[in-house]
């Protein structure tokens, strides 16, 4: 990535409406994993298509994605006002491990993911 400027496969993607196309919004990787295989996701939409279930399934596309490329797991994090987010990270999979003033953490895990990709 440093060489080549190209974040593949832990990047950034449109999320693009399938039945027209349009693009509605933005989900990927805030970069590389980490030195223990974790990579942290980020989405967002534009108002008008809130609330249809684009995010959760974007969501999911990203940890699964993230799963096939060998990451041993995934975090996010949203504002704790942010009640809509906190669903979508849970209708994806991911499990709340945490919160203070500011933040509710979420992950998720895959056991020996890291393993399976190196061999």
């Amino acid at each position: 990535m440093a060489e080549s400027g190209d974040p593949a496969p832990f990047g950034a993607y449109e999320i693009r409406r399938r039945r027209d196309g349009l693009t509605i919004g933005g989900a990927g990787f805030h970069g590389p994993a980490d030195a223990a295989g974790v990579v942290t996701v980020g989405y967002g939409l534009v108002p008008a298509a809130r609330g249809h279930g684009y995010a959760a399934e974007a969501l999911r596309a990203l940890l699964g994605h993230a799963r096939a490329h060998g990451a041993s797991g995934v975090a996010g994090d949203a504002d704790r006002e942010n009640t809509a987010s906190h669903r979508v990270m849970a209708a994806a999979g991911m499990r709340l491990v945490g919160e203070d003033e500011r933040l509710r953490y979420y992950a998720v895990t895959w056991a020996g993911a890291a393993e399976a990709a190196s061999s």
